[in-house]
């Protein structure tokens, strides 16, 4: 039986391709071994995010190579799809494959064995305007659930290379979105996230059909499935009709990601992020007297070129002012090939990390205030996985987006559990078992 072995740099998009990648070598009679086995065929997927990110890629694939010179080295994802000819100069690359066509790849595998040829099988992904479908039943390594709804980005902010290596937004056809998330269920996954490159741009390339439309569906057309959580949304996909359908929705849970990147309204527009602050409060206000107890996480980027001390702070005001339950804080990262690597004024490296020391503790606060809303509160929790160095305690997360450790069996892996939570805090809460949710008793937990 020929082996396959999976490195997955990257977003969670990456994670699910991996998966879909995986199932298709599964139908052709591989074997999946670790990555750091000796395998027939090695498959890197790459991200192309950061400089940091290509530099990685390439490690990995000279770790794969140097593990076994005779293996089939093949590279696909963002930095196969942008650099093919960079990938193509490493000694031992036998495949290049982007962000699409990825079906052709055991084709190219084939071929390879035959030719010993190198084979590059990146085309122009600008031209691309069909999602490339690939089912995923199941996971091998989560209890959550991802499922891609979309593909590509049309924004083209300055600081990010994602369009040229994605290409334009393109959504997966309803039916498909529908009919996957069932099979996800049943396979036993309570939760399911929906994820893509943008992701609540889904529908945006259809005529008669939205985002707020894809949730209704999956609200009513799914059995079974108890929680749909949605990975991230920008404040201008935030419609009246998503707030209605978050509101009347008993499965989307109670936490949305919706993405800052600058609390200064000059740093958005030199972003070219496409709101104002004005107009992401006013979002937010919106949809929290929807969802009163909504916990927002939220990225943000500092440092951009040009960022003074007042930007900076205009920011920190903004990110307190909100609120937020969690930040993911970056500094700015110069990526080679767009806008804001090439703008004047770079931000020094020191001012970078000491202010993001300051907005990662001003998130720990945040993050603290939120969670402590929830003390003796009995929460609904799916454990993910047994906490490490522990026999009995279990791990997972709430609805609303909070970590939650308590002692539990394994079997409980994967289940709605009631949870009381006796100490909060962050990054975890501590809580003690309540008791199992069965299928017939499930109900919407809202605190008072």
């Amino acid at each position: 039986m020929p082996t396959v072995a999976f490195h997955t740099l990257g977003c969670k998009v990456n994670h699910y391709e991996t998966e879909g990648i995986w199932r298709m070598f599964k139908d052709h009679g591989y074997e999946r071994v670790e990555f750091d086995h000796d395998s027939d065929v090695y498959v890197i997927n790459t991200c192309t995010v950061t400089n940091t990110g290509d530099k990685k890629s390439r490690q990995t694939i000279r770790r794969a190579v140097r593990k076994n010179p005779d293996a089939v080295v093949c590279v696909t994802g963002c930095y196969a799809q942008t650099s093919p000819g960079e990938i193509m100069e490493i000694p031992g690359v036998d495949i290049v494959v982007g962000t699409q066509d990825r079906k052709q790849m055991i084709q190219y595998i084939e071929e390879h064995k035959h030719t010993k040829e190198p084979i590059n099988g990146v085309s122009n992904i600008m031209k691309n305007r069909v999602f490339e479908e690939m089912d995923v039943p199941e996971f091998t390594d989560r209890t959550r659930a991802s499922l891609k709804i979309q593909e590509g980005c049309n924004n083209f902010c300055t600081f990010c290379i994602i369009p040229w290596s994605r290409g334009l937004l393109r959504s997966r056809d309803p039916e498909n979105v529908v009919s996957q998330a069932r099979k996800l269920v049943e396979a036993g996954y309570k939760e399911i996230v929906l994820t893509g490159i943008h992701t609540a741009g889904y529908g945006e390339d259809m005529a008669d059909y939205n985002f707020a439309m894809l949730l209704n569906d999956l609200e009513t057309k799914v059995d079974g499935l108890k929680r749909i959580r949605i990975s991230s949304i920008e404040a201008s996909q935030i419609t009246d009709e998503v707030i209605e359908a978050l509101n009347k929705s008993e499965k989307i849970v109670r936490h949305l990601h919706i993405p800052l990147q600058s609390g200064s309204d000059t740093v958005l527009a030199r972003m070219r992020r496409k709101y104002s602050t004005e107009y992401y409060k006013e979002k937010v206000e919106k949809i929290r007297q929807a969802l009163p107890d909504l916990a927002i996480t939220s990225d943000v980027i500092v440092g951009f070129p040009g960022e003074t001390e007042e930007e900076f702070m205009e920011t920190y005001q903004f990110i307190e002012e909100i609120g937020y339950s969690e930040l993911h804080v970056f500094p700015f990262s110069r990526r080679t090939g767009t806008p804001a690597a090439m703008m004047k004024d770079q931000v020094d490296e020191e001012v970078k990390n000491e202010r993001v020391q300051r907005t990662i503790e001003l998130s720990n606060r945040l993050a603290k205030n939120y969670a402590s809303r929830y003390k003796n509160e009995v929460l609904e929790v799916i454990p993910e996985e047994k906490v490490e160095g522990s026999d009995s305690q279990l791990v997972g997360y709430t609805d609303n987006y909070l970590k939650v450790r308590f002692d539990g069996s394994p079997d409980m892996i994967g289940k709605i559990v009631r949870v009381k939570i006796t100490d909060s805090g962050y990054p975890y809460n501590e809580g003690t078992f309540v008791r199992v949710m069965d299928n017939t008793t499930d109900v919407k937990v809202t605190a008072n």
